[in-house]
């Protein structure tokens, strides 16, 4: 059973996250019903998904106060930012949310070479505008908002980038090697 406390702990040893930053983070998850919230003598279980929003929230850049409503417009990011109705087919009109949810999973609970694959992802979070990339070594997938096929317009990229590998470890530290 992993809980809240631990989340923040795999993430600062694994990924090399700040840890007051992620407990604050973390903070305001369950404050907002992003992560779940405990009571007397209930200490909440989290599964890999709400790692992957925690670890998400902390490599955005921007205030405490907007982190919820920043990674809830994160997780709602389409490939090629494409807008929610267009009418695309299914597998172009997934979310940066969905991906990372399964990436979580995969980590959790997938086969040796499963992991291994994930272990070879690159998760860019671009700062100063809403894109996610992912990269491993089959294909990239870039979701983002705005106008699709266009760069944004507005100085340089700046993205915090997330080694597949140290994320696999958090995951398995927290749930175990299944």
């Amino acid at each position: 059973m992993a809980v809240t406390n631990d989340a923040v702990a795999a993430l600062t040893t694994r990924v090399g996250y700040d840890p007051g930053r992620t407990a604050a983070v973390a903070r305001k998850f369950i404050d907002s019903g992003i992560l779940p919230m405990g009571g007397p003598r209930h200490t909440p279980e989290i599964t890999p998904q709400h790692v992957a929003t925690l670890m998400l929230g902390v490599a955005l850049d921007c205030p405490l106060r907007a982190v919820a409503d920043t990674v809830r417009q994160y997780r709602e990011l389409r490939l090629g930012g494409l807008p929610e109705n267009s009418g695309a087919p299914k597998r172009i009109s997934t979310t940066a949310g969905d991906e990372l949810d399964i990436l979580a999973e995969i980590a959790a609970t997938g086969s040796p070479d499963a992991k291994a694959r994930v272990a070879k992802t690159i998760i860019s979070v671009v700062g100063n505008w809403p894109e996610i990339t992912l990269t491993d070594p089959i294909d990239t997938r870039r979701f983002g908002a705005g106008t699709p096929g266009h760069w944004q317009a507005f100085g340089h990229r700046k993205s915090v980038e997330i080694n597949g590998g140290a994320f696999v470890a958090a995951i398995n530290d927290l749930f175990g090697d299944n």
